[in-house]
């Protein structure tokens, strides 16, 4: 794949790569620096990229994991600072802005308290990616996933309700 061919994938995928950020990374400068992180992991990764499951899919597998491992480095402070050229391509997320509705940021704060499995559940369920998908994307089974969601979703229900 070619970098044109690249930044137009990531273009098209962006909210998917800004959702797992914002899930992962309370702070601004590390949102940013895991943004990086994710697409240089997707940009080393893409020549591994066999089709056997949707370009979605593999993108939130390499993104998911990419961003477990950096809360986990930056927990121990070890997070690596990266410097992606400019050119190669910019997130920029206008029609993404969760801090215009109130309830989307309060969502945001509620995931955040989750587990690292359910976060990344929570994500790909609120994505509208299918079961299968999920199941597929987490190496867990379709009735888990089922299960966990229905699991989260009382959690959050919970949540809103002490508000």
């Amino acid at each position: 794949m070619k970098k044109e061919e690249f930044i137009s994938l990531i273009k098209v995928n962006r909210n998917l790569i800004y959702k797992i950020c914002v899930s992962y990374c309370k702070d601004e400068e590390n949102r940013k620096d895991l943004e990086q992180e994710i697409l240089l992991q997707l940009w080393k990764s893409l020549k591994s990229f066999d089709g056997r499951v949707k370009i979605t899919t593999w993108m939130y597998r390499i993104g998911l994991n990419t961003a477990i491992s950096f809360y986990r480095n930056e927990n121990k402070g070890n997070v690596k600072k990266i410097q992606l050229d400019e050119s190669i391509i910019t997130l920029s997320i206008d029609e993404y802005n969760p801090e215009k509705d109130q309830n989307i940021i309060l969502l945001y704060q509620f995931i955040e308290k989750l587990g690292e499995m359910d976060k990344a559940l929570i994500l790909l369920y609120l994505d509208d990616v299918k079961h299968k998908d999920i199941a597929e994307i987490l190496g867990i089974s379709e009735s888990n996933v089922a299960t966990k969601i229905s699991r989260i979703k009382l959690t959050l229900k919970d949540q809103f309700k002490t508000i």
